[in-house]
């Protein structure tokens, strides 16, 4: 976007660009989100800026009225494969917290000298003032949304000292943390147990079948499903942690951020937005930051599904489907080594066999130190999977000795993925190894990454959802009832006409497939010709 599409935003107080870059105001020294409620100011007096972190390391401190801090993130750090975008997605999971900007550089093949130049000119900021950001965006919502301790709450967001801390947040906010507190319009009552109660803000609109998607492949004892909840244990670098996320259409009043238009309360979800609720059964407060984000990635909540559905819906296949599920979301990975394994035992199988397979594998996992709500192991490590999954996995034996190798490379540190890889470096550290294809690579690329636009284009469920909306749709208009398939020639085969969003347009397919009756769908002479040769997990 250019300066005047941002103005015009600010203007317009579009939400849809909350979280996506930030307004400074020159006369004010203040940055806003672009929907700040306050009169728009003059265009000479305004300067853009990427990061948050960049406005602050400019000298501007967070408005006090619209909170910039309390946005969801922008989803150019998944969209961007550059070093920008891959080095935000390891500052988000704490990588600076844990291992330094030594270590992010070194995750990333730069120097660090190199990596600050890089940032700086591409964000704004280097990474200590990146991470410093999303430190003090962690402890506002904990100050806002919690009755942790200040002390807990300075750990639990990442500063090394309650000093650092205190300067931080009155740098930022302007604002002691006590005074922060004080600006929640309703503060939640003392909890009866140790658990964190936050909810998670998003762009609206949110299609909720991402919890769908989730619970079908949930392994027992692991994860638990419904169609507006999930829950799980997970292992994290200091310790295991165990939480849950729900749909509700409650009222929430605990993490109000202040109000809308006309006095309503105004939720994180949205103004109108029905909110999302995460519930920390327990986690060490070192490993907090990770979880928030990777929670958020999982769920894919710092989407702009506006723009993705605007492009999608352009396209007669998928029109309906946009419009009958609107704000549709790419489930992520808590854990790519885990999704990794995953992937690979259900690639050449049906969901409910992978799951099957999976819950064989999981008897290898250890007990959680975090039990609880029926969750009381954890997903086997690449170690233990080794050791024990020879007695444990069945199938081919050729496949099963695939899973083994990758899990001992996995184990040995000889094969490493990450939030921080590409495409390119997925390809060139997966393809070599035995049992993986093009197919695994992509589903790995859309889970972890985020790849916006992948398309699976040799996926069994990808072909039957295109024969299913092709049912029912015009291939130009889109009309129902048409009974026509949708023609060459006006549309490819590989959905290019949607980049960068192909992956969104996978997720409506397999959703069409996993809809349409079995056997309701003939194949088109064309699909009979190319039949799929993968019956996957999607």
């Amino acid at each position: 976007m250019d300066f005047w599409q941002r103005y015009r935003a600010i203007d317009a107080r579009d939400t849809r660009f909350d979280g996506q870059f930030f307004t400074a105001v020159r006369t004010t020294g203040i940055y806003c989100r672009p929907s700040c409620p306050a009169r728009t100011p003059k265009a000479e007096n305004v300067t853009f800026y990427e990061t948050s972190a960049a406005a602050h390391d400019a000298g501007y401190r967070a408005c006090k009225r619209c909170l910039p801090e309390a946005v969801p993130g922008t989803p150019a750090w998944n969209l961007r494969s550059d070093i920008a975008g891959r080095a935000m997605r390891l500052i988000n999971d704490g990588v600076i917290n844990r291992d330094g900007v030594e270590g992010l550089a070194s995750r990333l093949g730069y120097s660090s000298r190199q990596l600050n130049r890089i940032l700086s000119h591409e964000l704004g900021a280097g990474p200590l003032s990146l991470a410093r950001a999303s430190r003090a965006q962690t402890a506002r919502t904990l100050l806002v949304s919690t009755t942790m301790k200040l002390a807990d709450v300075a750990f639990a967001a990442g500063f090394s000292s309650v000093r650092q801390f205190n300067e931080t947040v009155a740098e930022v906010f302007d604002m002691t943390p006590t005074a922060l507190r004080s600006t929640a319009r309703h503060h939640p009552s003392a909890p009866a147990s140790t658990s964190l109660t936050l909810a998670l803000p998003y762009r609206e609109p949110f299609d909720p079948g991402v919890f769908s998607f989730l619970a079908v492949r949930a392994i027992p004892g692991i994860e638990a499903g419904t169609a507006t909840s999930y829950a799980r244990t997970l292992r994290l670098p200091h310790g295991d942690a165990r939480f849950s996320v729900e749909y509700t259409g409650a009222e929430y009043s605990a993490t109000a951020n202040g109000t809308g238009e006309g006095g309503t309360p105004r939720y994180d979800g949205g103004p109108h937005g029905r909110p999302l609720v995460l519930t920390i059964g327990a986690v060490d407060l070192r490993d907090l930051p990770a979880l928030l984000s990777r929670v958020r990635r999982l769920f894919d909540l710092d989407a702009d599904p506006v723009a993705i559905d605007g492009a999608l819906g352009a396209d007669a296949r998928l029109s309906a489907s946009v419009a009958a599920a609107p704000g549709i979301r790419l489930p992520g990975a808590l854990d790519p080594q885990e999704l990794l394994i995953r992937a690979m035992v259900g690639q050449q199988i049906t969901v409910a066999a992978a799951r099957t397979a999976l819950t064989q594998l999981a008897a290898a996992g250890s007990p959680s130190a975090a039990p609880g709500d029926g969750l009381s192991r954890l997903f086997p490590s690449p170690a233990q999977i080794a050791e024990a999954g020879a007695e444990l996995l069945r199938g081919p034996r050729r496949r099963i000795e695939s899973l083994l190798a990758v899990a001992t490379a996995l184990a040995e540190n000889t094969l490493d993925l990450g939030y921080g890889d590409d495409l390119p470096s997925l390809s060139a550290k997966l393809l070599p190894q035995p049992g993986v294809g093009p197919w695994t690579v992509g589903y790995v690329a859309m889970r972890v990454i985020g790849a916006p636009d992948i398309f699976l284009a040799n996926d069994a469920a990808v072909r039957n959802g295109i024969r299913a909306l092709s049912v029912g749709a015009s291939p130009i208009t889109g009309t129902a009832g048409s009974g026509a398939t949708p023609s060459s020639d006006f549309q490819s085969s590989d959905f290019r006409e949607v980049s960068p969003w192909r992956s969104y347009a996978t997720m409506h397919l397999w959703r069409a497939a996993a809809a349409a009756p079995r056997n309701s769908v003939p194949p088109t002479p064309a699909a009979r010709r190319a039949q799929p040769t993968k019956a996957t997990v999607q």
